[in-house]
């Protein structure tokens, strides 16, 4: 058996900017850092060595590739070309849906797994780029890279998108201090609300070409820069107004992106003390992130008392294969062509 995990990530600025309709004319940007909630993806031979045994939200037995009803699994498999008799079963800390960037985690960690099945070392750049390219070329996704790379990746970073498709990640490389004291000032709650982000993002592609939606993507770009610097000022004030402003100018690029319930839950914890926040991912639901200081937080939490309060720490290591049972089946058995 073996055994990957993969880190979900939260989105600071620039989202948006990574879809092909924004990046190709100009550089998109995405500020982001992955978090300590993960995909976990493992792997065992099938005692039928004729069938793919696929263990998810649902239970697929198949025998043969074009039969995997689950696009991910099914695309990843001609990918690699994976034959039957295997067991691969997915299990999250987060369900979909919600903003954090759960199906390119699945995509990242199912890739790392089969590549460390079949014994090959595969890079961060290659892990996020074939699943950037299974995602959005092979399954016909409307989403753009970040996630992917984000994912392989790992830790707090500047990811730019560059008009000739390439994809440059910048570390951001702050003080434990300084990290210890971002992780303790950011709130993170369930809205309970889920949403079909291919919806959003496809809608947002087409508004993007709209001259005063894409000035507006424009300037949330620019916010990925002022919050780098505001980090290595070690300025988190500004950090969390820089996050107001981001969400502010999220909002005006689609009505989807946000509903009155939403914006009512926003207008309370900014009542409450919180300086900045943004909703995760495209937008409709998930996770509301906020930026608040801890002498304010208690307050927040009482004005959101009917939101679910989500803990969590930055991860910094991005995906990587935690466990690795004793023999090498994939080769003994033969599940690969």
């Amino acid at each position: 058996m073996i055994i990957s995990r993969t880190p979900f990530r939260i989105s600071f600025a620039g989202g948006g900017s990574d879809l092909p309709a924004f990046y190709q004319k100009e550089k998109g940007a995405v500020l982001s850092t992955t978090i300590d909630k993960y995909m976990y993806i493992s792997t065992h031979p099938f005692f039928n060595k004729k069938q793919y045994n696929l263990k998810y939200s649902k239970t697929e037995l198949c025998h043969s590739v074009d039969e995997v009803q689950h696009p991910l699994f099914r695309e990843t498999f001609k990918h690699l070309n994976v034959g039957p008799g295997i067991e691969i079963t997915s299990t999250a800390d987060i369900p979909s849906g919600t903003g954090l960037g759960s199906s390119s985690s699945f995509t990242v960690g199912l890739l790392h797994n089969l590549y460390s099945f079949k014994g090959k070392f595969v890079s961060k750049e290659k892990l996020a780029a074939e699943a950037s390219m299974i995602e959005i070329e092979k399954v016909g996704e409307p989403i753009g890279k970040q996630d992917q790379y984000a994912a392989a990746y790992g830790g707090l970073n500047v990811i730019t998108f560059n008009p000739d498709g390439t994809v440059d990640v910048e570390p951001i490389l702050i003080s434990s201090t300084l990290r210890k004291k971002m992780e303790s000032n950011l709130l993170l709650f369930y809205t309970k609300q889920t949403r079909n982000a291919n919806e959003i993002l496809s809608v947002q592609q087409r508004e993007i070409s709209k001259d005063d939606k894409f000035q507006a993507q424009k300037k949330m770009v620019e916010l990925v820069w002022e919050l780098r610097d505001a980090l290595y000022n070690e300025d988190l004030t500004s950090f969390g107004q820089i996050l107001h402003k981001g969400w502010l100018l999220k909002k005006s690029l689609t009505s989807s992106i946000s509903n009155g319930s939403i914006d009512n839950y926003y207008e309370l914890a900014l009542q409450a003390g919180a300086t900045g926040g943004k909703l995760l991912g495209a937008g409709g639901g998930g996770f509301l992130l906020f930026y608040c200081e801890q002498d304010k937080q208690e307050k927040v939490r009482q004005a959101l008392s009917d939101l679910h309060e989500l803990k969590f720490k930055m991860d910094t290591q991005g995906s990587k294969i935690i466990y690795v049972g004793e023999k090498d089946w994939g080769e003994e058995n033969g599940f690969f062509e």
